[in-house]
């Protein structure tokens, strides 16, 4: 008797990854999966965008708003490691 299960295996984290689905830097097919971020050791849970070989991260600043009416992201610099939950 077989057992058939559907397990999807995750594809390998990009450099560069955006949320936005706007961005060049988006890939769907990673937000299948729950993605953590760390930046100098520290889970954060509110990134925008990443990119590990720059080492920094974006996050959206709490009520700037761009001329198009998205928030103002900040960058921020450090050693940033991206996994899987």
């Amino acid at each position: 008797m077989t057992i058939m299960t559907d397990t999807k295996v995750p594809p390998a984290l990009p450099d560069r990854l955006s949320i936005n689905p706007r961005s060049p830097h988006h890939v769907a097919e990673v937000f299948e999966f729950n993605v953590g971020i760390r930046i100098n050791g520290k889970e954060r849970f509110d990134v925008e965008e990443y990119c590990i070989s720059e080492g920094w991260i974006k996050v959206a600043s709490h009520k700037a708003l761009d001329r198009r009416g998205q928030p103002l992201l900040m960058t921020i610099k450090g050693e940033v490691e991206a996994f899987y939950k």
